[in-house]
């Protein structure tokens, strides 16, 4: 498809957040696919780079340089695609490219990519809801963002996140092994609750001495869980691995005996999907689309959130039974295969295309 021209707005690492390797990652495999990818960055560094440092100015030093490659990409582009998220970068970055996109006459697609669509657009001013009315498409990574924008009276087209399962290499089970790997891979935030991670992870630890922890992800709430594993005593069972280059996180879950994703607060947790790929069974709260990807008691087990007693049984019952985390692995990984590229693309391609020859008209 060499003749489509493709403006991707959007976040790219570092920080290595699932929505900016989620944008990497698909320039990259579009750029392959022959597609002429034009990526906008929303997070271009600050030029001058003492710019960052001038709080209350240094806004306009990324925003004028922003809209000005929005028009130009524009203008070069047959669709352009926006990821978008809630909050200040609604207005900042997806509203302005959907309105310059109108202005160069580009058909527009909104991927809303957020999990706190449903306060955020029930609770914004009617200028909000009006650059979604402006974009050609609304696509959604989930059922679950589906219902929400359906309920706001817009209708959304799913395509999933993409896993690429040539970076991940399932991991070999060893059956009997006392010191069972746990692992998460969420930043130090409030919305992914570590903190009940951590008190779940010490009530397996009763039962399984040996198991251990490994945290990986950065953020302001480090001090605070650090002084939690001390109280729990199970500093020397934890480690705070800090955030971990995209590149390695195959090898993280590789060592994996379970993946614990503890959010209150999710749309569709790429994590969940990796742990899938990488054969690992998974513990996760129930919260917002996550049963739209992990089906309980089949492809992972969902406790309520906040829960620490479910939580810890959830594990247990999983780190003290090999054939039924092999249940679970062997469901995952099956699962996985309905986010790889080749299935992905075709959908993705069918969107672009779609809205070319709608525009042709």
């Amino acid at each position: 498809m060499s003749e489509l021209r493709l403006a991707l707005v959007g976040p790219l690492p570092p920080p290595s957040g699932g929505m900016a390797n989620q944008c990497r990652q698909l320039a990259r495999l579009l750029g392959e696919e022959g597609v002429q990818v034009n990526v906008v960055q929303v997070n271009a560094p600050y030029q001058p780079a003492f710019v960052e440092k001038l709080k209350g100015i240094r806004a306009l030093f990324r925003l004028i340089p922003y809209k000005w490659a929005l028009w130009r990409a524009a203008g070069q582009a047959d669709v352009m695609h926006v990821m978008a998220n809630s909050g200040w970068s609604w207005y900042l970055f997806a509203m302005p490219a959907v309105y310059i996109a109108r202005l160069r006459g580009t058909p527009v697609i909104i991927n809303y990519r957020g999990g706190g669509a449903e306060e955020f657009f029930g609770n914004a001013p009617a200028l909000a809801l009006r650059g979604l009315q402006k974009a050609d498409a609304l696509i959604v990574p989930s059922g679950f963002l589906r219902e929400v924008f359906g309920k706001l009276g817009f209708s959304g087209h799913v395509i999933p996140n993409i896993i690429d399962l040539a970076r991940f290499t399932p991991r070999q089970p060893q059956p009997g092994k006392q010191d069972k790997h746990v692992i998460v891979t969420r930043n130090l935030e409030p919305i992914y609750d570590i903190p009940t991670a951590l008190r779940a992870f010490a009530k397996v630890r009763q039962v399984l001495p040996a198991a251990r922890l490994t945290v990986a992800g950065s953020g302001p709430e480090l001090a605070n869980l650090q002084q939690l594993a001390e109280q729990l005593t199970i500093t020397t069972a934890v480690t705070f691995a800090g955030r971990i280059d995209n590149d390695q996180m195959s090898a993280l879950y590789t060592s994996a005996d379970l993946m614990l994703n503890p959010s209150t607060v999710d749309n569709m947790p790429i994590s969940i999907l990796e742990a899938f790929a990488s054969n690992v069974p998974v513990v996760t709260t129930d919260v917002g689309g996550v049963p739209f990807i992990a089906e309980h008691g089949r492809t992972a087990l969902l406790v309520p959130a906040r829960d620490v007693d479910a939580m810890a049984g959830a594990m247990l019952s999983i780190l003290q039974d090999d054939a039924y985390s092999e249940q679970l692995t062997t469901a995952g990984l099956a699962e996985a295969q309905r986010y790889a590229w080749p299935v992905v693309r075709e959908q993705w391609l069918a969107a672009y295309r779609g809205l070319i020859r709608k525009g042709s008209h």
